[in-house]
């Protein structure tokens, strides 16, 4: 996309007005029907500007740019003081890596453009390309109705995720507590904070003056480290929990371990509550004092996760000297959207303001704002570097609501349009894809399509033998194997990254507002909802029916359906059972030519959302209203009932499939456990003749027997229950044993 550029650097020698006995100058750029003006300055007749316009050649209506150096009036109108005019056909063009076009020096002309006038200008015009180093910061025409601090937010940025470590604080044990109440020991836990996370030890199990506990807390902190680690020392007394003693330690004072060395502990020395009223008992404050013995390190060895492991992006630890090198290039070309929805209402008319957002990694890009256009275009093209091939870009369109006027209109909260995925192991390396994705949003009223996003991306490999190689490590680092984090521990601790990179990232300029960012790292994937439910059960249903359709197939054959490949089936099977080292070359060779039959019909094109497998096109309204429900529910008390109900419903089938799995296994273990005492003797009489069988007659025979009375034909078989299947269904379970 072609734009043309005009750099205003500044102005010297301009006119003074005789009036005001002085000059507040400034510069209105004019194409067409576009103007962008710079700031003023007061009582100066020399400016300094350095400010870059952009004006899309496609909008482009004039064959003339004019530049005004004016005069700000504050009562009348602002005075001319002079211009310059370029003829559109004569602007030279620059494409990058060409060097940035010098800026010169302009003569100001009068009104008519007959004489020159007193003051000169310095300005450089030329026509680029959106690669071009001006383009990120420039003022554009698309957006020449946004003023003041909407400016900031309509420009395309990167930003990257602060870098994240686990804090683990070992608490050990304390040292010469004291209550309050001398007369009573001290019954204490150790509560720490860091931030908003706040963490606590268990209660000492018996009351006293050293007690120990020896447990982890682990917290997660971001650079820089502006939070303070905070210990309270807390005392469990009748009717309260009063606090003992205090300690706040900076997180520079902790070391940083790369593996899973142990780490020297320390003693502390709290700052005493209840002391101090009296200058007699500070004296004793210093000589006395409640220590605390603390084990504590920044780990650099794990990843800090910060979005779901279904979508993870980066598994790279903490600590950069564990890293290693990339093995391949990403690059992602954010083309175009059409057919987007209106958004919001402005001026009595539905428009969207679109930009879109891409994460991979630490690093994130915004593109530029494209004002009420339904079809925006930005072809704008970003890099990242990839360690790992099993990774996951997403890319998000939203609306932007803060441009001023249109943030109330907006409600102050950018609106998602649409978010695509794109997993890097199910591209080809160097080639490129172009494609158009749906942006599909699920809302109250259900699903809807909202447009769609046209991409360009190519992954390129750098090291393919790197690249296989990785396909045999683990998918995190060493330490979530050596010393494994709780699920627990886990969620909580994705949680509060989340928490964090949306603050950091919030506090950018122009800010990636936290509705984005929860958006993008997919914050709420683990709330309960029906619908998700659903289709986890039917990707489940689905990922057996292979089996189910094998198991059907050899009851055909079983039953003779079709007598020629019951035939051949018996054929392969004595084949096999004379030869019996064909079955695994054989089943790897049929697993082979399966899979060189599927290269055929591979997918050609990354998949993308799937409204189908997503079970969103026959989702039930109050099963999406429920799935959209604050927690806690802000419902009224009838439809938090009623919803209580269902869940309790499905729980109620999900208890029964467990305990029937559970009686299953029950009645295996009640074989040999004597509880029916002539089933138990019926079996280990069967399990001695078996045994005795087994040892006289050749292992080939008795796998011949088994297979031919298996496939037997329909003539020999009845419609009742097999033997055994009797036998194992009359046998206990501990199911009459619960309440």
């Amino acid at each position: 996309m072609y734009y043309l550029y005009v750099r205003v650097v500044k102005a010297r020698d301009l006119p003074i007005n005789p009036l005001t006995a002085s000059c507040d100058p400034y510069v209105e750029v004019k194409l067409g029907n576009y103007k962008g003006k710079t700031q003023h300055f007061e009582k100066r007749t020399y400016a300094e500007w350095k400010q870059v316009f952009a004006f899309s050649k496609e909008k482009i209506q004039s064959t003339v740019l004019e530049v005004y150096v004016k005069d700000k009036d504050m009562i009348a109108r602002d005075d001319y003081l002079g211009k310059v005019v370029f003829d559109m056909n004569e602007v030279p063009t620059r494409v990058p890596p060409d060097s940035p076009l010098a800026p010169q020096w302009y003569r100001l002309e009068d009104r008519k453009g007959e004489r020159k006038i007193k003051g000169e200008i310095m300005l450089a015009v030329w026509m680029g390309t959106q690669a071009d180093e001006a383009f990120s910061e420039a003022w554009h025409s698309d957006a020449a109705t946004v003023h003041g601090e909407g400016v900031f937010s309509v420009r395309s940025k990167v930003y990257v995720s602060p870098k994240l470590w686990y804090l683990r604080v070992n608490v050990i044990e304390a040292h010469d507590v004291e209550a309050q109440d001398k007369s009573q020991l001290p019954q204490v836990f150790v509560k720490a904070q860091l931030g908003i996370q706040i963490l606590k030890t268990k209660q000492s199990p018996t009351k006293t003056t050293n007690p120990l506990w020896n447990e982890d807390l682990v917290f997660v902190a971001a650079e820089p480290f502006e939070e303070q680690l905070v210990l309270t020392l807390e005392n469990k007394a009748s009717s309260k929990e009063e606090i003992v003693g205090r300690i706040v330690l900076p997180l520079h004072v902790f070391e940083k371990r790369l593996d899973h060395r142990p780490v020297l502990s320390r003693w502390f020395n709290l700052e005493q509550f209840g002391f101090g009223l009296l200058e007699g008992e500070r004296r004793m404050e210093l000589k006395f004092s409640t220590r605390i013995h603390l084990r504590a390190c920044l780990e650099g060895g794990y990843h800090v996760l910060d979005e779901s492991t279904m979508y993870i992006s980066d598994q790279r630890p903490t600590a950069r000297q564990l890293w290693k090198k990339p093995i391949g290039i990403l690059e992602i070309g954010i083309l175009s959207a059409q057919g987007l929805q209106g958004m919001k209402t402005k001026d009595g008319k539905k428009s969207t303001d679109a930009y879109c957002v891409a994460k991979y990694g630490q690093k994130w890009v915004r593109t530029r704002t494209i004002l009420e256009s339904f079809n925006p275009k930005w072809n704008e093209q970003y890099t990242w570097e990839v360690y790992d091939p099993c990774t996951v870009v997403t890319l998000g369109v939203f609306d932007n609501c803060h441009l001023g006027a249109t943030e109330q209109a907006g409600g102050g909260k950018d609106s998602r349009i649409g978010k695509v995925r794109i997993r890097l192991s199910t591209l080809e390396t160097d080639r490129i894809y172009t494609h158009s994705y749906p942006l599909l949003v699920l809302q109250p009223s259900g699903l809807k399509k909202t447009g769609e996003l046209q991409l360009a991306f190519r992954f390129t490999c750098l090291s393919l033998a790197n690249m296989i190689y990785l396909y045999s490590q683990p998918l995190l680092p060493k330490m979530h194997y050596l010393h494994p984090l709780t699920i627990n521990q886990l969620d909580s601790l994705r949680y509060q990254a989340m928490n964090i990179v949306a603050v950091r990232l919030g506090r950018a300029e122009p800010p990636l507002r936290k509705e984005v960012v929860e958006y993008m790292l997919d914050v709420d994937s683990h709330m309960w909802s029906m619908r998700r439910s659903k289709a986890n059960f039917f990707r489940i249903v689905s990922l057996f029916s292979g089996v189910i359709s094998m198991s059907k197939w050899l009851g055909d054959v079983c039953h003779w359906k079709n007598p020629i490949t019951s035939i051949l089936v018996h054929v392969l099977f004595f084949i096999l059972v004379c030869f019996p080292e064909l079955i695994l070359p054989t089943i790897f060779l049929y697993m082979f030519l399966i899979g060189i039959w599927n290269f055929r019909s591979r997918p050609r094109h990354p998949p993308h959302m799937d409204p189908k497998l997503s079970w969103a096109e026959a989702v039930q309204p109050d099963e999406l209203d429920e799935e959209f429900d604050s927690f806690p529910s802000s419902k009224p008390q009838d439809v938090t009932k009623m919803r209580y109900d269902r869940l309790r419903s499905v729980a109620g089938r999900i208890q029964t499939v467990v305990g029937d799995i559970a009686t299953q296994g029950e009645r295996f273990q009640a074989l040999l456990s004597w509880r029916d005492p002539r089933a138990s003797c019926l079996f280990v009489v069967f399990c001695l003749i078996v045994a005795v069988a087994l040892y006289v007659t050749p292992f080939k025979i008795v796998i011949l027997g088994t297979g031919l009375f298996l496939l037997r034909h329909p003539r020999f078989r009845s419609k009742m229950p097999s033997v055994p299947s009797s036998f194992f269904r009359r046998l206990p379970a501990r199911s009459d044993g619960m309440l």
